[in-house]
């Protein structure tokens, strides 16, 4: 339960933090920005300091639950990620996601689905046995 919660956690701040990161930065696209520029404009947008402070978050929840979990896990789930990203950009930034795009990013959905199952199906089989099941074996 600790690990869905955290994982999960984890995904809706990476997520909150890219949509901060892409509100910031077309920002700065929409002036006639150098890198001088971006480096004031990263310095004094609240934006870019919300993103990055989501994704921060993210790697210290990630790094948290790599501690107790497989790596062959979590980094699957953490993959939904893309999903809830593409449905972020269409519904908070109004970017136009084609019926293509949206099969790919279910397509990956699909994809995440098949590794968690498999890796729980795996890790049931290793666990080891019970007292009882050792007695009944005998």
């Amino acid at each position: 339960m600790k690990t869905i919660l955290f994982l999960t956690l984890a995904v809706a701040v990476q997520a909150a933090g890219n949509v901060c990161l892409s509100l910031g930065m077309q920002q700065f696209a929409a002036t006639s920005g150098s890198w001088p520029d971006l480096a004031l404009f990263a310095l004094t947008n609240p934006w870019l300091w919300a993103g990055a402070a989501g994704l921060t978050a993210f790697t210290i929840l990630f790094t948290l639950v790599l501690s107790w979990t497989e790596l062959s896990l979590a980094l699957p789930v953490i993959s939904v990620e893309i999903v809830i990203n593409v449905a972020l950009a269409g519904w908070l930034l109004g970017e136009t996601i084609s019926p293509l795009h949206w099969a790919g990013t279910v397509m990956v959905a699909a994809g995440v689905a098949l590794v968690v199952g498999s890796a729980k199906n795996e890790r049931q089989q290793q666990l080891p046995a019970t007292p009882q099941d050792q007695e009944i074996a005998a």
